[in-house]
């Protein structure tokens, strides 16, 4: 963390904001390491997550995506990519905070204008799964990232911490292993694949 705080830190200044990019496979850790930077870096930064942006469950189903949500084509990139827009050019303005959604994991729905980022906030760390895949639309916001981590976790450790999510929040354990092993490790490999695009790559224990 304290190399990860190092090489942020480094990026931040009062003539524009950074955007920070955290992008990992599913329970590979990539939420509780942005939370611990935005916290570290309290005040001068803030977190979105890449969650708040799935397409709410009635259009999923609508589209037949409902029982693989979580994919690259459940999500609503055009709107993600066009909040990055809004966010890299909100700093240092007297317009108001750039509105963001939230998501809600107990009912698994994206919250509306949940979170707002502020003008005087210089840097903003973006966390979420897609960020670097190059097709689906995806390919459009790596460029709006001015650096960017991916995170790697072992395998076992990583379905077993994903697998006790999916449990914590409603699934039983029967579920939480069929989601895990099932469409969750199917996107781990889309996203695995996106490593190599990363500026800098960290392996956690």
């Amino acid at each position: 963390m304290d190399e990860v705080l190092d090489v942020v830190a480094a990026t931040i200044s009062s003539d524009r904001r950074v955007v920070v990019g955290i992008a990992g496979a599913p329970g590979a850790g990539k939420s509780t390491l942005a939370e611990q930077l935005v916290e570290l870096l309290n005040p001068q930064a803030a977190l979105v997550q890449m969650d708040g942006f799935h397409l709410p469950q009635a259009q999923l189903v609508e589209l037949g995506r409902r029982d693989r949500m979580g994919a690259p084509d459940t999500f609503d990139v055009d709107r993600f990519r066009a909040t990055l827009i809004a966010i890299r050019r909100g700093f240092g303005t007297s317009g108001p905070s750039v509105l963001v959604p939230g998501f809600d994991r107990e009912i698994e729905e994206p919250i509306p204008d949940a979170i707002g980022v502020a003008p005087d906030v210089p840097c903003v760390v973006i966390e979420g799964n897609y960020l670097l895949v190059d097709s689906g639309g995806w390919e459009r916001t790596a460029s709006l990232l001015d650096l960017t981590f991916f995170v790697d976790l072992a395998d076992d450790v990583r379905l077993e911490r994903l697998i006790a999510r999916h449990e914590r929040f409603g699934k039983s354990r029967e579920d939480a292993r069929a989601w895990a092993l099932g469409p969750d490790e199917t996107n781990a490999h889309v996203i695995e694949a996106t490593a190599t695009r990363a500026d800098y790559r960290i392996a956690l224990g």
